[in-house]
């Protein structure tokens, strides 16, 4: 019996490193990508609410970047005989990932112990830490 296995990435070294460790760890399970989209790069300044022409800006910028992200890891996975499947998602990050394991049988979510935002010298960044005290299954952090 095979396991729903979700990897959030980001495109930072840690989130590969995760992305590495399970397929490399767990190639006869059911790997998901997952990327997601954070709109705190579509602000105006001031109080204003965006315009729909910033947000598709924002949106159309965020979605090649992410693009790039996904095209490494097929590309990482690939260099490992795995298939995977990706997804993309736009939210705050810990809760995009806490809600897919959620509504899709993830058994396991594997993932890096920073981001690419993250050079903080603690232990766990706060995407990871908030994943670990949330979520409904078994996480296994990468450092």
């Amino acid at each position: 019996m095979t396991r729903q296995i979700l990897v959030p990435v980001d495109g930072s070294p840690k989130s590969l490193e995760g992305l590495e460790y399970a397929v490399t760890t767990y190639s006869e399970d059911e790997i998901t990508v997952l990327s997601v989209m954070t709109p705190h790069g579509a602000r105006n300044d001031g109080d204003r609410p965006i315009s729909q022409a910033q947000f598709e800006n924002w949106y159309d910028e965020a979605r090649e970047e992410t693009d790039e992200v996904l095209d490494e890891a097929r590309e990482l996975a690939s260099d490992y005989g795995a298939e995977i499947t990706t997804r993309v998602d736009v939210g705050e990050p810990w809760r995009a990932i806490v809600e897919y394991a959620e509504e899709n049988d993830i058994g396991h979510i594997i993932m890096g112990s920073h981001g690419r935002d993250d050079d903080s010298p603690l232990p766990l960044g706060s995407v990871a830490e908030t994943v670990m005290r949330r979520s409904p299954v078994l996480v296994s952090i990468v450092r």
